[in-house]
């Protein structure tokens, strides 16, 4: 029997030891950080006191730093003021309004918890509004059971069959599988970046075909939005969705997601059933207000571009440095992460620079935030020099 409590070791699995540094049997967890106490701006502090500039940032739902003031106090008037209640708050209409002002292809908004939840919720909203069930994808959509495929556990064969996956930026297979699908095909949902950036033949593609077979075209933007622009991928490369699926950095780390799109499509939410208790809670809300007058006051996806190409480029000069242990680069500026020559280099070089502290993922992705600056990913990019000239040399 295990000394801890929850199976599995965190309820959160990428924040595992293991998956952050490899399994214990290729060398001990012990001196690496398994459990923090709390952060601030771009650092966190472990259960042992030990302070670590962060690049996962909270798997990318924190884009303004750890505790930022303004959405501290916001959230802290949430608190005061009761948090829930037997009624919707007023700020859930105002948080809405606010998102479809800012992201213009959005008419309506329903809020949920999680990602997960959010993209289950678009699919059953495309599901609804076609009449039709299958659906293809695109990337990682959460847990939930209706987008599982492979081996994993507990779904059923009748629900894994409804689903099946689209490779990404792979025009030809894209219409050919759409096509194929035909009218039975309810719903498309990808994300739209995927390790590197979607062509526009692939998103076009996907745009004009979804449409040709009256299938609803649905964007995950979990990772995305609030990052590459407000509007994630579709502000970025100028494809319109018919739904959008936003989460993460939408609250600075708060719990919440929404679904938002054409007002004809959301309005199958009234013919459904997708609803949650907490989904109404006022402190997630008034954090994503907060978080999204940071985000247009201080212009916060253009530091996140400058800081995060700074980053990026001096990843490059790494992989020309040390192409024993790098062998490529993989993401945009705002989200990217080293490709390494073996899964063993890339265990130790993060738990290499863990003891130097720094937390940099050995996989996709790292985000750089609003307190990151050039100076925080120089000393960075020192460590990681540092660790991959002494891990080639060994």
């Amino acid at each position: 029997m295990s000394d801890w409590h929850v199976p599995g070791f965190t309820s959160t699995g990428s924040k595992r030891p293991d998956a952050l540094f490899g399994p214990p049997e290729d060398g001990p967890h012990s001196g690496l950080p398994d459990r923090m106490t709390r952060s601030a701006g771009c650092r966190v502090w472990d259960a042992n006191g030990r302070e670590y500039v962060d690049y996962a940032m909270a798997l990318g739902a924190v884009a303004l730093g750890y505790g930022h003031p303004a959405v501290t106090r916001a959230a802290t008037a949430a608190v005061e003021a009761g948090v829930v209640g037997p009624l919707p708050p007023v700020l859930e209409e105002e948080l809405a309004a606010a998102l479809c002002r800012a992201i213009p292809w959005i008419e309506g908004v329903r809020f949920l918890k999680t990602g997960a939840e959010a993209v289950a919720a678009a699919v059953r909203l495309g599901r609804v509004h076609t009449a039709r069930e299958r659906v293809l994808g695109c990337g990682y959509h959460g847990w939930l059971d209706w987008c599982q495929g492979g081996a994993t556990a507990g779904i059923p064969a009748a629900t894994r069959g409804l689903y099946a996956e689209l490779p990404f930026n792979d025009v030809a297979r894209a219409r050919a599988a759409i096509r194929e699908a035909g009218d039975a095909l309810a719903v498309v949902v990808i994300e739209p970046l995927v390790v590197e950036e979607p062509t526009r033949e692939w998103l076009e593609t996907l745009r004009s075909e979804t449409a040709r077979v009256g299938a609803v075209l649905v964007f995950d933007e979990i990772k995305t939005a609030f990052r590459l622009a407000i509007g994630g991928a579709a502000e970025r490369y100028g494809v319109r969705p018919d739904l959008v699926v936003l989460g993460k950095a939408l609250a600075n780390g708060f719990p919440l997601a929404a679904v938002g799109g054409r007002a004809d499509l959301m309005a199958a939410a009234t013919r459904t059933w997708i609803s949650s208790t907490l989904a109404t809670e006022a402190v997630a809300l008034a954090a994503a207000r907060a978080t999204l007058d940071v985000m247009k006051s201080e212009r916060v996806c253009d530091h996140l571009h400058e800081v995060g190409t700074h980053l990026l480029h001096n990843l490059h000069n790494l992989h020309h440095l040390h192409p024993q242990v790098v062998s490529g680069v993989g993401g945009v500026a705002e989200m990217c992460f080293l490709h390494f020559a073996s899964e063993a280099l890339s265990r130790a070089v993060a738990r290499e620079c863990a003891g130097r502290g720094i937390l940099f993922k050995r996989t996709a992705y790292n985000f750089v935030s609003l307190a990151h600056d050039e100076a925080v990913v120089d000393r960075t990019i020192s460590v990681l020099d540092e660790v991959c000239g002494a891990l080639g040399r060994s």
